[in-house]
């Protein structure tokens, strides 16, 4: 297995299972910090930098919450509006990140053009942290979500390990977290389902690189057509914003969801497996409706408090200097 110490998290493609399972652990280990809402001081002498160039809430906001609880600081920006990098002055991500990359030990970074954080890799000192690329991956996301069932298969009689389950994957499989589930999937022989309208499908570029890591998979029309084998339901809109652009602004009505992408309560009540569990890594629309939140199925709020949990592990491993070793 590599060493984390020093390494770029850009891509799920080339994690290996042991590479998967350490960084559960690790997460695991540092669970208690971010559950009691205390802060420690692991990395009190490091700093992280987040460079934002699209919007986003939950993913900037979990991994500065995880610097904050291992003790370090934290600069950046949100909005590439309210900085010269970039943008009007078309600075090249080269000059961009030679100029970051004296101000922190580590960077995280969102990115419109898909590539943008390999590409900052390539003329950055510090790691980088890949926090979603355009189409391309959201790695921090998809080791969220399989943290956090992880930890859950546990807890399930007769589920020892992500090796146990079939998946539902519902929504646009253009989506980053789709690209980096579908990688990460394969290293545990998972059987897979994907829902999604015919023009959001699985792209036959897509399908043709993924199919030398031999996955186990069937697209499928409708959630009612397979959702009573489902484990783990992961879910993305099909309503969608472009992701191509730093900001998609649209006005007016961006339509509904139609039913056969919808999971909803009297779905689970009537079709679902009992223990099943939903995953969402959020914003939602019409695709999950509410009334799921009371259900036993619902995991999107321990999913969000796990955002935090990884991106500690992975800060931690990252910059740690072996202190977890």
């Amino acid at each position: 297995m590599r060493s984390f110490i020093g390494r770029d998290i850009l891509s799920l493609k080339e994690f290996e299972r042991a590479e998967f399972e350490r960084v559960f652990e690790v997460a695991r280990e540092l669970e208690s910090i971010a559950r009691k809402r205390r802060n420690s001081d692991l990395l009190k002498e490091k700093t992280l930098l987040t460079a934002f160039f699209q919007p986003s809430t939950r993913t900037r906001l979990a991994t500065e919450a995880a610097m904050h609880r291992l003790g370090g600081h934290v600069l950046g920006f949100a909005d590439p509006k309210m900085t010269r990098a970039g943008d009007f002055y078309q600075e090249s991500m080269k000059d961009t990140v030679r100029m970051l990359e004296y101000y922190a030990d580590v960077i995280a970074i969102r990115h419109f053009q898909q590539g943008a954080p390999a590409e900052a890799a390539k003329w950055s000192s510090v790691p980088v942290i890949n926090c979603g690329d355009g189409w391309g991956e959201h790695p921090t996301q998809v080791l969220t979500d399989l943290y956090t069932i992880w930890r859950w298969t546990g807890a399930v009689p007769g589920l020892t390990n992500l090796d146990d389950l079939t998946w539902l994957c519902v929504g646009d499989m253009r989506m980053r977290t789709m690209h980096s589930l579908s990688y990460a999937l394969t290293q545990f022989g998972a059987k897979v389902y994907y829902v999604s309208p015919p023009e959001m499908s699985l792209t036959e570029e897509f399908k043709k690189e993924l199919e030398a890591y031999n996955p186990n998979y069937t697209e499928v029309s409708s959630v009612e057509d397979c959702v009573s084998e489902a484990d783990v339901i992961y879910m993305e809109p099909v309503v969608q914003p472009d992701y191509t652009k730093s900001r998609d602004e649209r006005s007016g009505d961006v339509g509904l969801t139609p039913k056969r992408y919808q999971i909803s309560k009297e779905l689970m009540q009537t079709k679902g497996k009992r223990n099943a569990i939903i995953l969402h890594s959020l914003p939602r629309m019409d695709e999950l409706p509410s009334n799921v939140d009371p259900t036993r199925h619902s995991y999107q709020w321990i999913e969000a408090f796990n955002g935090v949990v990884m991106r500690m592990a992975l800060l931690a491993l990252v910059i740690g200097d072996g202190i977890l070793i």
